[in-house]
């Protein structure tokens, strides 16, 4: 089964955290209800916003069984499937129970620095080891090395189950080229807030999305519009965002969005190390551009 619809909106969820520093499930299912009511298309959970690498597996399973039971199928689940040894990914797949479960989402494996051939066997592995539709992550800032579109493109043609790729490299030649030569049932998300606009008039179908997670009905809008091909509304509210895109990453990712939901009352002001919260000013910076968009803080 790969008929999936990513087209739109999604948000790579959170993890809220208590002052005790374990895990607020009450919260995460307000931050569940929060997206369903306002317009998100899909839920990204257990991604690298979500600080995956800090949750115990049992946390992971409680997370996972609380989107599902909390959606109940209203809307797409993606889940983050990913890691740097390919057996162990293929064995989690093969093993591990996805009831619920629309899509996975598998970055390139990160610090071991695959060649591009190894990138392309990581791939082919996990499309063989599950029937799920596979999203694609290329992250090279984090993973430390770039999935070349020679390579997306081969995965793209040769995996019949993957379907698209969440694209954060940054680099727009190379997306256009992903978008330009890839096949029809393949599509390019954007992995970066700041140019979902610009990627989606180039042909992406949406946006995997961070600042999503506090404004999921303005941005969704903005990106709806964008893909009905009003760019002159969707450039407006692209740009009244342009200031809190930066602010977002400054200090890192998720601690930006967390300050900013903090500031907006819905979360404590906690992440796990070796995370940590925004410095003071980068926080009054998330504060002051909040109350300049109306927004109670």
């Amino acid at each position: 089964m790969i008929d999936v619809n990513l087209k739109g909106m999604g948000v790579a969820l959170i993890t809220p955290f208590r002052e005790d520093d374990s895990v607020d499930f009450d919260t995460l299912g307000r931050l569940i209800d929060f997206q369903l009511q306002n317009d998100t298309d899909y839920l990204v959970i257990l991604g690298t916003t979500a600080e995956t690498p800090t949750l115990t597996d049992e946390e992971k399973e409680r997370i996972i069984q609380l989107a599902v039971t909390r959606i109940r199928g209203r809307i797409p689940i993606v889940l983050g499937v990913g890691g740097n040894c390919t057996r162990f990914v293929t064995t989690k797949l093969k093993t591990g129970n996805f009831d619920g479960i629309d899509a996975i989402l598998s970055a390139v494996p990160y610090y071991n620095k695959p060649s591009q051939e190894g990138i392309y066997q990581h791939y082919k592995a996990i499309s063989e080891a599950t029937s799920l539709p596979v999203v694609l992550y290329n992250v090279p800032s984090r993973t430390g090395v770039n999935m070349t579109a020679e390579t997306t493109l081969r995965i793209a043609r040769e995996c019949r189950n993957v379907i698209a790729v969440k694209e954060a490299s940054g680099n727009f030649t190379q997306m256009d080229d992903i978008i330009k030569n890839k096949p029809a049932s393949f599509n390019v998300i954007s992995g970066d807030d700041g140019v979902a606009f610009p990627l989606i008039t180039l042909g992406a179908i949406g946006v995997i999305s961070v600042i999503g997670n506090a404004f999921p009905r303005e941005f969704s809008r903005m990106i709806r519009l964008a893909l009905s091909g009003d760019y002159d509304s969707a450039r407006t509210i692209h740009h009244s965002f342009t200031e809190l895109f930066d602010l977002l990453f400054v200090d890192g990712n998720p601690a930006g969005v967390k300050s900013m939901l903090n500031a907006m009352g819905y979360i404590e002001n906690r992440l796990r190390l070796p995370l940590v919260p925004t410095r003071i000013t980068t926080f009054e910076k998330i504060r002051n551009v909040l109350h300049q968009l109306s927004i109670s803080c």
